[in-house]
């Protein structure tokens, strides 16, 4: 089962043995600080999902999603579940929809979601909840 939280606003996947980064992080990174090799200039418009290299053990912090998706089709469909296509930013309001579908504000800081349901979602389905809360304010 792949885990997947958040790194500098971007999206952090972890499967089998994998690191991936799907989209532009929103703030400076250290990745050399986060036990990561740098991966140079990222930019998600052109690629949406990078490979990461870790230099030591990387542990996904809460709140973090398990997903059945493994490998790279993991980074594809987080990246068509997540991004914002004109940017390549991570938007923070479907990440929240996934992480609190209930609205509750509670805080999800300790949880691990089963989110299994996002990869088993046909991509029509998702793209008329993603129109939805998109358009929203």
């Amino acid at each position: 089962m792949a885990r997947v939280g958040r790194l500098a606003g971007a999206v952090l996947a972890e499967t089998e043995g994998r690191l991936f980064l799907v989209g532009n992080p929103k703030e400076p990174c250290d990745f050399g600080a986060r036990g990561f090799e740098d991966p140079g200039t990222i930019d998600a418009i052109a690629r949406p999902f990078v490979e990461l290299r870790s230099r030591a053990d990387v542990d996904i912090a809460p709140p973090c999603l398990t997903i059945a998706v493994e490998g790279e089709p993991l980074a594809e469909l987080l990246a068509d579940r997540f991004l914002i296509a004109r940017n390549g930013s991570v938007s923070d309001r479907l990440w929240r929809l996934v992480i609190d579908p209930d609205a509750s504000g509670g805080d999800p800081r300790d949880r691990v979601i089963d989110a299994r349901w996002l990869g088993e979602m046909p991509a029509p389905v998702w793209r008329i909840i993603r129109d939805a809360v998109l358009r929203c304010l």
